[in-house]
């Protein structure tokens, strides 16, 4: 278990009305649809090392979401060449934790996951419905990857019981109004007996908890804005961590 907290929570989903309740989306502001915090350097550090460790476990990527792939790594190295402290150069990218990170076109996904906090998500409209067809994923809370590659969206929420076929409809339009220039964000908020970022489970695998011990309190900054030249969907996951008494303060 590593232990990476941010200092506060920027987003308390349970104290705003507009987002705690489903879906709660809401424009995100020009420039934040990457975000960085005080917990860059140790979450790049965590998430490296994922990578290096476990690809197949963080990293899918199907045939036809190539080119998906390759227009989400133009579109965050666009991105990053705006935010300060990354320096954009047409090799390479100077981290705000001071790495110098090569940009690797052959591997689009795992380039995006050694510059960026955001877990990416690419969906594809195959169908009347998106597809997960590519990810960089190091730090799922209690959903595995390799379990919903491929899958559509009602499928994925499948073991989630607030997620009614009602709600299901809503977030398929969403998706589909999703435009281009225009990305949408929302929040959601989890309590983990641990603090560690890396959660994956199954589905039917039950996340242990307890009663007494310190609790950690999880935030989902998710993001969905679409990519306009192949029409595919990034969903992004900024994950904030603190302890309970943090979160409460």
């Amino acid at each position: 278990m590593v232990e990476i907290c941010q200092s506060h929570l920027p987003i308390r989903p349970w104290e705003n009305d507009r987002l705690s309740r489903l879906p709660g989306l809401q424009p995100v502001a020009p420039g934040e649809w990457l975000m960085q915090d005080d917990a860059y350097a140790d979450q790049m550090a965590h998430r490296i090392a994922l990578i290096q460790d476990k690809p197949d476990i963080v990293h899918k990527l199907c045939d036809t979401a190539r080119p998906a792939a390759d227009e989400l790594l133009a579109t965050v190295l666009e991105e990053l060449a705006t935010i300060q402290g990354f320096e954009v150069s047409e090799g390479a990218v100077t981290c705000p934790d001071g790495r110098v990170e090569q940009i690797d076109l052959d591997a689009p996904l795992l380039t995006c996951g050694k510059l960026v906090q955001e877990d990416l998500v690419v969906m594809q409209k195959q169908g009347d419905e998106h597809v997960l067809t590519a990810a960089i994923l190091c730090f799922p809370a209690s959903w595995s990857l390799d379990e919903k590659f491929m899958k559509p969206l009602i499928r994925i929420h499948e073991p989630v019981a607030s997620y009614t076929p009602d709600i299901a409809k809503r977030v398929q339009r969403l998706f589909d109004g999703i435009q281009v220039g225009r990305p949408m964000w929302r929040a959601n908020c989890l309590t983990y007996d641990d603090p560690e970022l890396h959660q994956p489970r199954r589905e039917g695998e039950r996340r242990e908890t307890s009663e007494h011990g310190p609790k950690w309190i999880r935030v989902e900054r998710q993001g969905m804005r679409r990519l306009p030249v192949t029409n595919a969907v990034v969903f992004s996951i900024h994950t904030y961590v603190v302890r309970q008494s943090v979160g409460d303060s």
